[in-house]
């Protein structure tokens, strides 16, 4: 059996990939980023609500070392890592709502 032209098994990983998703909408199960996101910001506000700076800082430092080991740069991954503690020092999520969990038969919300 010849193997299938890359154009095919694009379009059928495309597929599969869409009803994944559009299972996962509609069990409302959320995804490793949807979870991440979310210990991310529990872990940053927590620490800066209980003044533990330098707790934080070596979170960071850690944090920063590892996206240096992917090949991120250090010092834009110190910037954005201070930016994500400024928002969420807040202590209000920074999260949007997502409108197609909280009504999953409205027909007019699209994702």
């Amino acid at each position: 059996m010849p193997r299938k032209s890359d154009e095919i098994r694009n379009r059928e990983q495309r597929e599969r990939q869409q009803k994944l998703r559009a299972a996962s909408r509609k069990a409302k199960r959320p995804d490793r980023d949807d979870i991440a996101r979310t210990a991310l910001f529990m872990t940053i506000s927590s620490m800066t609500a209980r003044g533990a700076t330098d707790v934080l800082e070596d979170f960071q430092d850690r944090v920063v070392k590892m996206l240096v080991e992917q090949g991120f740069d250090e010092h834009a991954s110190d910037v954005v890592f201070e930016e994500l503690v400024a928002k969420y020092r807040k202590g209000r999520s920074p999260f949007r709502r997502k409108l197609h969990l909280l009504h999953p038969d409205d027909p007019d919300r699209e994702t």
